[in-house]
C-alpha cells in the first residue's frame, strides 16, 4: 500500500501532508477535496482523543459552500457531526456531510448518526470504514436504513483524487489501525544524528546534535503520542524529562525499559508532578530499587522475558494507540528487529564528529550485506532549520480489509453466535462493546448538590474525581473542584483530580476511603436511570460476570494478573441486580460480596 508524505510543521497538533491539490474538475474532485479537510480537522485532536479515532467533520451546503465544521477534541466530547450540524445550522438541509472514518457510536446513543439524520443531511461521504470489527459498517447501514445516500471511499468512489484522500483519511489513524490489525501500538521511532552518522560524540555527549526547531518538532511528536520509551542507558546518560514542553494539553506516559533495572537513585524520570512514569523490566530485578520506585510513585511492570515485542503487547492491553521510542542503538535495534517499529523520524544535522567508537542510532541488525537493509516506505524530506529531517514507513500500514469475519457475518452462518452471550464481560476503554459500562463514557449526569440543587457533570468520572475535595475548606480544594466540574473530557477531570491527591494528599477529604464506593456509585446509578439504552445494555449482560479490565487500578479494576479488586465491576453488578428486582433496597450502600 502506498501511503502519502505526512510533514509535521511548527505548528502544534497539525499534520499536513505534501500532496498537490489538483483544481476540481476531475470527477469526484470535490469530494476528495471536502475529505482531505475532514482528515485535516480531525488530526488537529492527535494525541488527545486516544483510545478513540480522530474524527472530523465537513458539511457542505447545496449551494456548494462549508457551512458547518467540526473534531472530536478528546474522549467524552462532543461528536465531530454533532459540532459540525450546529454550526450549519439550516443551512444542513439537502447537504452533503464529508466524515473522515465512519461514526462510531460506541455509547450506545448514536449521537453522531442522530445528527446528521436531524440536520437534514441529504449525502454522507466516508473516508474509510471504522476498522474495528464490532464498529465496522454499523454507521453506514444504519444512515443507508434512514434513506442517506452514503458514498465510501474506495467502494462506491474511485479515482486517482479519491485514493489520495483516503490514504490520509489512513494516516490520521495510523495508530487505530495499527491496533486493531495487529495488536499493538503504532510505534514511532525518532533519533537525531550527525552527518557521519553519530548521536553522540564518543565520550557520550549529545547536547545539541539538532536544531532548535527540530526539537520544537521532537516536543510535537511526543504531544501527539500516547507514550514516550526509553531504554535504561538514556536516562543514565542524558537524564531525560521526556516532556512535551508545549503549554498544556496532553502529556505522554514516560516508559522506561531496562533488563537489569540498573538506574540512578535521583532521576528526573522519577517526578511525577507534571506525568506519570512506568519501568518495564526482567522479573525479579532489585527488588530493593523497585521498592524505592514504588516509593516516589513510579510503577515498576515485571516481564519474565523482556523483550520490545511483549512489552508492546502488554501497553497494547493498556489501550496504548501511539508510542515514540527515543532509545539509544541497542534498544532501537532490538525493536526494529521486533517488528513493532512501523515509521521512521530521523533528524540528519549537518555536523561531522568522527569517532571510531562513537554510538549509532542502531545497534547490530543482524546485516551483513546491503541487500538485507531495510527499506523506508514513502520516504519524505524536509529541511528543518540547517537540519534535514527523513521519515518514511518500516511497513506499510496493515490492509483494511477484513479477514475475520465480524459478528453479524458470523451470526449469518451459525445464529447461535452472539457478541452478548459471554460468561465475563470485559470492559475496560469506551470503545470497547461494552464501553458504555465505564465510568468514562460520555454521559453527563445531575446530582444534587449539599443545597439540594441540582448540578450536572460531564461524566461519572467528573462526579468522582471532584468529591475527593468537596466540603474541604480550602481556596485549592474549592478550585480544583471547579476545575474537574469544567474539564473538557473524563481523561482531563481523571488527570486533575489524580495529579491534586498526589501532591497536595491533604486537600482530600478525611473520610474519602469511607465513602468513595458509595460515590462511584451514586453516579453510575444515575447515568444508568436516565439513559434507557445505557440501562437496556447494562440488563443485558444478566448472567454474566462483569470485569474492568484495567491492568493499572487494583482497586476499580482486575489488574495485570486478574489481582485487583474489580470494585467497578461489582458495583454494576450490584446495580444490575437492583434494577432487575433482586435487590431488596436501593437506598443502602451496596454489599461488595458479588
Amino acid at each position: 500500500m502506498a501511503l502519502s508524505c505526512l510533514t509535521l510543521t511548527a505548528n502544534p497538533s497539525s499534520v499536513i501532508c505534501k500532496c498537490k491539490v489538483s483544481l476540481p474538475t476531475a470527477p469526484h474532485a470535490l469530494d476528495a477535496t471536502y475529505i482531505r479537510r475532514a482528515a485535516h480537522l480531525a488530526d488537529k485532536s492527535a494525541g488527545f482523543t486516544s483510545p478513540h479515532p480522530n474524527f472530523g467533520c465537513v458539511i457542505v451546503s447545496p449551494s456548494g459552500k462549508v457551512s458547518g465544521e467540526g473534531y472530536l477534541y478528546a474522549q467524552g466530547t462532543t461528536a465531530a457531526e454533532v459540532q459540525a450540524v450546529a454550526s450549519a445550522a439550516e443551512l444542513c438541509r439537502g447537504a452533503t456531510a464529508y466524515l473522515n472514518l465512519e461514526p462510531s457510536d460506541c455509547h450506545g446513543d448514536h449521537s453522531a448518526v442522530s445528527a446528521l439524520l436531524q440536520g437534514g443531511v441529504k449525502r454522507v461521504v466516508i473516508g474509510m470504514r471504522h476498522p474495528l470489527q464490532h464498529l465496522r459498517g454499523n454507521a453506514v447501514r444504519a444512515l443507508r436504513n434512514q434513506g442517506l445516500h452514503v458514498d465510501l471511499l474506495g467502494e462506491d468512489l474511485t479515482s486517482n483524487l479519491i485514493e489520495d484522500a483516503q490514504k490520509e483519511c489512513l494516516l490520521v489513524n495510523a495508530p487505530l489501525i495499527c491496533r486493531a490489525s495487529l495488536r499493538v501500538p503504532f510505534s514511532v521511532l525518532k533519533y537525531a544524528m550527525t552527518l557521519d552518522g553519530k548521536i553522540a560524540a564518543t565520550t557520550g555527549h549529545a547536547s545539541w546534535i539538532s536544531c532548535k526547531q527540530s526539537r520544537n518538532l521532537v516536543f510535537e511528536l511526543r504531544g501527539r503520542s500516547d507514550a514516550v520509551i526509553v531504554g535504561g542507558n538514556t536516562v543514565r546518560r542524558d537524564n531525560p524529562r521526556l516532556t512535551a514542553r508545549h503549554g498544556g494539553g496532553h502529556m505522554p506516559m514516560r516508559i522506561v525499559m531496562t533488563q537489569t533495572l540498573d538506574l540512578p537513585e535521583e532521576a528526573n524520570l522519577w517526578d511525577m508532578s507534571e506525568v506519570s512514569t512506568i519501568v518495564v523490566t526482567q522479573r525479579g530485578a532489585r527488588r530493593s530499587f523497585q521498592k524505592l520506585l514504588a516509593s516516589k510513585g513510579v510503577e515498576v511492570v515485571e516481564f519474565d522475558i523482556l523483550n520490545p515485542r511483549e512489552v508492546m503487547e502488554y501497553f497494547h492491553d493498556c489501550g496504548y494507540l501511539s508510542i515514540l521510542w527515543e532509545c539509544g542503538g541497542t534498544l532501537a535495534a532490538s525493536a526494529i528487529s521486533s517488528g513493532v517499529i512501523h515509521k521512521v523520524y530521523a533528524f540528519v544535522a549537518p555536523k561531522i564528529i568522527g569517532g571510531k567508537n562513537a554510538p549509532s542510532p542502531v545497534g547490530d541488525l543482524g546485516m551483513v550485506e546491503m541487500s538485507q537493509a531495510l527499506n523506508l516506505i514513502d520516504v519524505c524530506y524536509e529541511q528543518v532549520g540547517p537540519d534535514m529531517l527523513i521519515s518514511g514507513f518500516l511497513q506499510p500500514l496493515p490492509d483494511m480489509v477484513p479477514v475475520i469475519p465480524s459478528l453479524n457475518e458470523t451470526f449469518v452462518v451459525d445464529p447461535t453466535v452472539s457478541p452478548y452471550e459471554s460468561r465475563i464481560i470485559f470492559f475496560y476503554k469506551t470503545w470497547d462493546p461494552y464501553g458504555v459500562l465505564s465510568n468514562y463514557s460520555p454521559h453527563p449526569i445531575q446530582m444534587p448538590d449539599e443545597n439540594g440543587d441540582c448540578v450536572t457533570w460531564m461524566s461519572v468520572e467528573h462526579y468522582y474525581q471532584a468529591h475527593k475535595f468537596i466540603r474541604v475548606d480550602d481556596p485549592l480544594a474549592q478550585d480544583c473542584v471547579e476545575r474537574i466540574k469544567s474539564a473538557i473530557s473524563p481523561e482531563e477531570a481523571a488527570r486533575i483530580g489524580r495529579s491534586m491527591q498526589e501532591q497536595k494528599p491533604y486537600l482530600i477529604r478525611s473520610d474519602w476511603d469511607n465513602i468513595k464506593i458509595d460515590v462511584m456509585y451514586r453516579a453510575l446509578k444515575c447515568k444508568f436511570s436516565i439513559y434507557p439504552q445505557l440501562n437496556s445494555m447494562l440488563l443485558s449482560t444478566a448472567g454474566s460476570v462483569l470485569v474492568e479490565a484495567s491492568p493499572h487500578d487494583l482497586f476499580w479494576g482486575r489488574g495485570r494478573d486478574g489481582e485487583g479488586l474489580n470494585y467497578l465491576g461489582k458495583l454494576l453488578m450490584k446495580l444490575r441486580s437492583e434494577f432487575l428486582g433482586e435487590s431488596s433496597s436501593s437506598s443502602e450502600t451496596p454489599s461488595l460480596t458479588v
